[in-house]
């Protein structure tokens, strides 16, 4: 072994150098200190350019000068990570406060790189100086640099809190700190604020400070975060960037971004959203383009025709960084100690700090004041005894000599008593009368020119005197009295706030940040249309402007060719919507995501809203209501054509996945292709049922616990509506009022009722409408009919019902729902409708009409017709009906819908909650397409009609 070494094992050196090695990190490098907010090199900087003159009085110089001196006298790291700091310091869109000003291309918001430093020139800013002022005053300790051949200072005395106006970022070794920028007008207050109350709570300073305040502006979403952060130092803020949408064209939006959170790219954050909607995981954005310029900042986002800017804004606050989160962790050293502080904390030690810099300072000025006042004496007293002063002075062969002589000279202290004592001056000491000059009095006494012995001089001399003693009383009161020193530091804040106080940038929102896309909605009316080829939209309903009576209305839907609207109903923005496909599976979607569209648009297909319809069709659509505490109340009824019904609580339809709820399981053995929904209503205890066959039949059943429990769950097949001859099957489904009377009642009414129907009609029309119903008498022999009062017939026409039944062959009929008598469930039913050769041989549907509204016909060879319902004659239950379509060779009826006027009467009435499965109609007569020339179409021409 080597004299004079000590073996030591590996593991205790590691964890030896280790330790010191973090700690000069945490220390020397990555934290900021609580008392200036600096980190070394920043502190390094300010201090090197001070040293150097590159004051805001001065003009600019070039950045490697700067750097250069930094990096040669205090800073012994390599020039990038100097001028990196010193670059982050110019940019306003980094510091809430510049602490450089700086002349040239010091990068961009966007990322960009600053220009060499040999390109950038650069200056302290105004706002650095308060940071340095009094420096040289002994208000800080220094330390020696590197090399030792220079003192730096340990910390910079500043003048306002800079740790929380700028806020710091920095990873050491097992700690790490991200400090917000704040206010510094706020700060500044609630500093003055917390001095005048030391107790004062943080709920009372977070009046003062609502919270961070970013130079890059944007929305901090709740408080709760912030909260948590000015109380235990750790907290999560959202910010949100500003964004407006804005008509760009007449029919085009776009959502224009003027602010984007704290630290992020615009460019990156550009390149993103171009990502997202290459990969189609945003949709409904057109174009994307930079205008930003020296007014500000300004990023466009066009949107598609179709889209909803509200929930692409939504969309890109959820996927980009629009909208991020800054994790506070408010780590700064405190007296070498890494500690991690709140609002106060970082305060309460700010105040600390800067009290110790005004004692330190007061001490220094007095000191200062004290030797003038000491000379000042001397002075005095030489002006008082002039002529012995020269003769000594004269007397004397060199300087030396004379002002030994004049310290030797005992001094009548009559002159000076009186001042000593005004000064509290200790250097002269008076005895019996007389004293000695010091060495510096005497210095000063040779020093003195000629001219200040002139009588004003002499006056002047003693007027300073006065203000040196005011000082020091000053001095001594300030380094006596900490209420004093509070005072003076409440002054200079005061003056700081003055100069560095700005507006605030940042807005907080009470707005929590996890927010739906329903919430950035605006709540309204809607008008939703659906057509028969499958196009939905919605439409703002004050886009319908009143009219005076007689007006031409407005058009509501651009149909493409033939395209007719089946469906139309208003409905709130919040509000669910029901789908339902044939392959018995629910969607649900609210009203906002309908893709909105102006009343001339054909709106957008359905299957680009359902993805996972595949091949199966909507057969059913239905508002739900929006307040949902009625889906309780509510029940569905759903029908396949296999006879099947089953019933269910709206409320098990609350959460519909995105891909779709099973709504009923089918049975696929069934028939050739298998079971199919064919229909789903809304439905209370005590209404009716009808299901309605191909074959002509139907049946009618009243909704009860003892006809049609509730179903708990969707996984059943429901249970038999009806029984189905051989290849027979349901195609219809309808609720209707229950009938509250009996066969009797319903066999006068319909007597009456047709009666009153002869005067509008032919006799011979009237005539055999009485014998089929006399006829059909609800099917039971012996049934006379009861006369009906005026009273009771009038309130049985007000709750009738009508359900028009149409043919493959072309015919239709209405009929009375008081025809179809109440049965019970799981029966073969009655006839709807006699069958044949002439009229069809099956049944295309059975719907209820409402009087003026029409239907349209469509054929297999994609003919079609527009029908009013008045038009089509109230018989019987089992007669053929009437022609409503003349077809050709093997052409067939394949469906029947329900026409909505094109022209929608406009209004400004408020519109109620849609009725759960209505639909509002008006006729305007037959609107015949496709119908070949000369081919005569109307019903009454038609022979053989009748049954």
């Amino acid at each position: 072994m080597v004299p004079g070494m000590v073996p030591i094992t590996i593991e205790e050196e590691m964890q030896t150098s280790y330790l010191a090695y973090a700690m000069s990190v945490i220390v020397s490098r990555a934290l900021p200190d609580v008392r200036d907010g600096l980190k070394p090199v920043h502190r390094r900087i300010l201090y090197g350019m001070r040293e150097s003159g590159f004051t805001p009085d001065k003009p600019y110089r070039k950045s490697a000068r700067a750097v250069g001196d930094v990096m040669g006298k205090y800073h012994p790291h390599g020039d990038s990570s100097i001028y990196d700091a010193m670059v982050r310091m110019a940019q306003s869109w980094s510091m809430r406060v510049k602490l450089i000003d700086g002349q040239g291309n010091f990068g961009s918001v966007d990322g960009d790189s600053p220009a060499a430093m040999r390109y950038t020139e650069a200056r302290i800013a105004k706002a650095a100086m308060f940071l340095l002022d009094d420096i040289d005053r002994d208000t800080v300790d220094f330390q020696p640099n590197y090399d030792e051949s220079e003192e730096e200072p340990k910390v910079l005395p500043a003048a306002y809190p800079n740790l929380l106006i700028n806020g710091a970022s920095g990873i050491a070794v097992g700690m790490a700190t991200n400090i917000p920028s704040h206010n510094p007008g706020e700060i500044i207050d609630a500093t003055l604020a917390l001095i005048a109350e030391p107790d004062m709570s943080l709920d009372d300073l977070m009046k003062i400070v609502p919270g961070p305040d970013f130079p890059t502006g944007g929305i901090i979403l709740g408080r709760s975060g912030i909260r948590s952060a000015f109380e235990t130092g750790r907290g999560s803020i959202l910010i949100r960037a500003r964004a407006e949408i804005e008509d760009i064209r007449r029919d085009r939006k776009a959502i224009v971004i003027n602010e984007i959170p704290y630290q992020v790219n615009k460019s990156t954050l550009q390149e993103r959203i171009a990502e997202l909607v290459r990969a189609k995981q945003i949709e409904g954005i057109s174009d994307i383009r930079d205008e930003s310029d020296r007014s500000g900042m300004r990023l466009v986002i066009e949107i598609k025709r179709d889209a909803t800017p509200e929930v692409v804004l939504n969309q890109l606050y959820r996927f980009t960084q629009l909208q991020t989160s800054f994790g506070v962790n408010m780590l700064a050293l405190n007296n070498g100690q890494p500690q991690l502080m709140g609002l106060k904390d970082a305060l309460v030690a700010f105040i600390l700090f800067r009290e110790e810099i005004i004692l330190r300072r007061s001490r220094f000025d007095l000191n200062k004041a004290r030797d003038r006042g000491h000379l000042l004496v001397g002075l005095v007293l030489a002006v008082a005894n002039i002529d012995e002063v020269i003769r000594l002075i004269r007397a004397s062969p060199d300087a030396a000599t004379a002002r030994e002589s004049l310290m030797a000279r005992d001094w009548d202290a009559a002159e000076i008593e009186p001042l000593l004592a005004l000064i509290h001056d200790e250097g002269n000491v008076v005895i019996d009368g007389r004293v000695h000059l010091t060495e510096a009095q005497a210095r000063g006494i040779l020093e003195l020119r000629l001219q200040r012995l002139t009588g004003l001089e002499r006056d002047k001399i003693q007027a300073e005197l006065n203000d040196v003693a005011i000082r020091i009383n000053e001095l001594l009161d300030i380094i006596g009295s900490r209420p004093r020193r509070l005072e003076v530091m409440r002054d200079e804040l005061a003056i700081v706030r003055a100069e560095i106080a700005v507006p605030r940038m940042t807005e907080i929102s009470d707005v929590a940040g996890d927010q739906t896309d329903e919430s950035l909605i605006e709540p309204g009316q809607m008008v939703v249309t659906i057509t028969r080829d499958g196009f939905i939209k919605r439409t703002p309903l004050e886009t319908f402007r009143a009219q005076n009576r007689g007006g031409r209305g407005r058009t509501a839907s651009g149909r493409r060719g033939d395209d007719i609207i089946t469906r139309s109903f208003n409905a709130h923005t919040h509000q669910w919507v029901l789908f339902f496909s044939s392959g018995g599976k629910a969607f649900r979607e609210k009203v906002w995501r309908l893709p909105e569209a102006s009343p001339t648009a054909k709106g957008r297909a359905l299957v680009n809203l359902l993805p996972e319809l595949g091949s199966d069709s909507i057969t059913t659509v239905l508002p739900l209501p929006q307040d949902e505490t009625m889906w309780e109340s509510l029940h569905l009824v759903f029908a396949t054509a296999s006879g099947n019904v089953r019933r269910n609580r709206l409320s098990d339809f609350r959460n519909v996945r995105s891909s779709g709820l099973i709504a009923m399981k089918l049975d696929e053995s069934w028939g050739d292709k298998g079971d199919r929904l064919i229909g789903v209503a809304t439905c209370r205890d005590g209404q009716d049922v009808m299901l309605a066959t191909r074959l002509g039949r139907c049946i009618r059943f009243q909704i009860s616990d003892d006809t049609l429990r509730v179903f708990a769950g969707r996984d059943s097949s429901g249970v038999r509506g009806i029984r189905l001859a051989e290849n027979d099957e349901v195609n219809s489904l309808a609720v209707l009022h229950h009938m509250q009377a009996d066969v009797a009642e319903r066999a006068g009414y319909m007597k009456m009722a047709v009666a009153k129907r002869r005067t509008e009609t032919t006799p011979e029309d009237g005539e055999a409408a009485v014998a089929e119903i006399e006829a059909e008498a609800d099917g039971e022999e012996g049934v006379v009919a009861t006369s009906l009062s005026a009273e009771r017939f009038a309130e049985m026409e007000q709750g009738e019902e009508i359900l028009l039944t149409v043919t493959n062959g072309g015919f239709g009929k209405r009929t009375s729902a008081y025809d179809y008598r109440v049965s019970g469930r799981g029966g073969l039913g009655i006839a709807n409708v006699t069958l044949s050769a002439k009229n069809g041989k099956a049944v295309v549907a059975t719907l209820p009409v409402l009087h003026g509204t029409d239907v349209m016909l469509v054929t297999d060879v994609g003919r079609l017709i527009r029908v009013p319902v008045d038009q089509v004659r109230i018989t019987g239950r089992q007669s053929i009906g009437v022609t409503l379509f003349r077809l050709g060779g093997s052409e067939r009826v394949t469906s029947v819908f329900p026409v909505l006027e094109d022209e929608v009467p406009e209004t400004d009435a408020t519109v109620e909650d849609a009725t759960i499965g209505s639909v509002e109609a008006s006729g305007t007569g037959i609107q015949e397409i496709g119908i070949e020339p000369g081919t005569d179409s109307n019903p009454d021409t038609e022979d053989g009609d009748d049954a």
